[in-house]
């Protein structure tokens, strides 16, 4: 092999492993990451389904090597306690889940800080008169039709979260709607609501609003700093042991986990809890 040739070859793998490699790097950074996975319910409705949740996490932490603490004590939301954390998980969590304000701000702060968060089917029922939550999560709770086989659209199925997931996915699931939708969320699958059974149509109608056939089911966003991944589905306690759903909460924990730069405070502005949020700047 001529010597210029053998240089540019070299020269070449340099630039590809140079370019790739940060690409790699990311890919492993949930291994050896600690996730905090939080189930407190405030006075309400509490899902059946939060120990199966708690184990499937704990059992993909085992399987891909990060570290998973759990607690439903509102006292862990501390400034001190929260910077270990690559993300939090609400899973299921449902009406006021602080104890105080101050706990609130704490979280608020984990956020602006760089830190992740991934909620996992009734989130979006969580903190409903917390407008910042409400703004943080993407929507705020309304109606969900009955537990039903209905299907959803993969609408961006190049993003890294929806590895492994099919185009249309029809499982048996709570259509969960949603009101006070904030605009910087992006979907990632949409429930097809033409694809509901017809005897709650008039439910359905009204809780659709101008969204029509389609509504969000699974949507990130970066906010304030943060990270956020959310979907609205597992309900059923079986969908915890079911490989697909199991591979799609994997996906939303790698995706949140591949964000992460670090914690660090100092980038952190709120000092109540309905401050106003900062967009470009001001």
């Amino acid at each position: 092999m001529k010597k210029s040739v053998y240089c540019r070859l070299i020269l070449l793998a340099f630039f590809f492993c140079t370019i790739l490699s940060p690409v790699w790097a990311q890919k492993n950074k949930l291994k050896n990451s600690r996730v905090l996975v939080y189930t407190k319910n405030g006075v309400g409705y509490v899902h059946d389904n939060i120990p199966s949740a708690v184990t499937c996490i704990q059992e993909l932490g085992t399987e891909n090597k990060f570290s998973v603490d759990v607690s439903d004590d509102p006292m862990v939301f501390t400034e001190a306690n929260l910077k270990k954390y690559t993300l939090l998980i609400f899973t299921s969590t449902n009406n006021d889940v602080f104890a105080t304000d101050e706990q609130r701000v704490a979280f608020r702060r984990y956020i602006e800080a760089g830190g992740g968060f991934v909620g996992v089917h009734s989130v979006t029922g969580t903190e409903r008169k917390w407008a910042w939550f409400k703004m943080m999560v993407g929507e705020t709770f309304t109606w969900h039709a009955n537990f039903q086989p209905f299907s959803l659209i993969n609408i961006d199925p190049k993003h890294p979260s929806m590895e492994g997931i099919p185009s249309v996915w029809t499982k048996e699931d709570e259509c969960y709607f949603g009101r006070e939708m904030y605009p910087g969320i992006r979907v990632l699958m949409m429930h097809d609501v033409s694809t509901l059974n017809k005897k709650q149509s008039d439910l359905i109608l009204k809780n659709t609003g101008t969204f029509g056939d389609y509504f969000p089911a699974v949507w990130y966003q970066n906010f304030q700093g943060g990270h956020i991944w959310v979907t609205t589905l597992g309900h059923a306690k079986t969908d915890y042991q079911n490989p697909l759903y199991r591979n799609h909460l994997l996906q939303g924990i790698k995706y949140i986990a591949n964000q992460h730069q670090g914690i660090d405070f100092s980038k952190a502005f709120s000092t109540a809890k309905e401050d106003k949020i900062i967009v470009n700047g001001k």
